[in-house]
């Protein structure tokens, strides 16, 4: 059966696209240099300079959620913190709000940055495993993580060696996961995400042609793009039913929910949910289901 949910900001997000600058130079100096008066004469930065959204990033993790330490490697990822907040709000909906330790998730593909597995424990106290292909990367993240000791000993980093797989390598034997999360590469190819960067840049009014929230290879591009990686990610799944609760994922395209539902019943997926998000002119959309 399937269900969905209403767009929208998640009523629990710390986060409303509106920021109080001060505030947040207070509690992180460096964001002062990228602060200026918009067209409208509010406060706010350049979305377009990736150096911006970093501060920012930072700034927004030490006021809501005491994270003091928080960094990528040059050319990484940068996430919208509201967005990423957004997906472990509507996660913590799946499992009725169950918070501390004993709820453990799985995030596939965490990056460098290791953002949710930040975000899920400082909000709920849940325990994370993230699992990442680019051992710089996930090296990166190991370090950041041991740098806050509210959440260090919440997160595991494990090094997936198989490209081709989510689970496998990762999930051991005995192992019981209450969720599973991935923000999956969006595109196909390296063309196809260079262009994809230059849409961006298009809609912020950017004149760089770097992306302001930056992406290597491994995190903007797969074989098979989105659909091919979470067709693989549904298969891959049947065989982990046991040892998982919720598997999820976050599908940027709207026009693949519904080769992925079909995919879904033909696994006989016992519940499939869509869960609609929004935030300002921007929407995006979960995909989830369970045996």
């Amino acid at each position: 059966m399937t269900h969905a949910t209403k767009a929208g900001l998640h009523p629990r997000n710390r986060f409303n696209g509106r920021y109080d600058f001060p505030q947040l130079i207070a509690c992180a100096p460096a964001l002062a240099a990228f602060v200026k008066p918009n067209a409208h004469g509010d406060d706010s930065i350049d979305y377009a300079d990736p150096q911006a959204v970093k501060a920012l990033n930072a700034a927004l993790l030490r006021q809501a959620y005491g994270v003091a330490h928080w960094d990528i490697p040059p050319g990484a990822l940068c996430p919208p913190i509201p967005g990423r907040s957004d997906y472990i709000h509507h996660l913590a909906d799946l499992i009725g709000q169950r918070r501390g330790a004993e709820v453990r998730v799985l995030d596939i593909g965490t990056g460098a940055n290791c953002i949710y597995p930040i975000l899920g424990a400082s909000e709920y106290g849940w325990s994370f495993v993230g699992a990442e292909v680019d051992a710089a990367a996930c090296q990166w993240a190991r370090k950041m993580v041991a740098k806050n000791p509210g959440v260090a000993g919440l997160i595991e980093c494990r090094l997936q060696k198989s490209a081709q797989h989510c689970f496998h390598g990762i999930i051991q034997k005995g192992e019981h996961f209450d969720l599973t999360m991935c923000n999956p590469p969006f595109h196909a190819s390296a063309a196809e995400a260079a262009a994809g960067t230059q849409r961006k840049l298009r809609n912020l009014g950017g004149k760089s042609t770097g992306l302001n929230f930056g992406g290597k290879a491994n995190e903007l591009w797969c074989e098979g793009g989105e659909l091919g990686f979470i067709r693989r990610m549904i298969a891959e799944s049947v065989e982990f039913a046991p040892q998982c609760g919720w598997f999820t994922t976050l599908v940027s395209r709207s026009e693949h929910l519904g080769p992925l539902e079909k995919a879904l019943r033909k696994v006989k997926a016992a519940e499939v949910r869509k869960i609609d998000m929004a935030q300002g002119q921007k929407k995006s959309r979960a995909l989830a289901w369970r045996f």
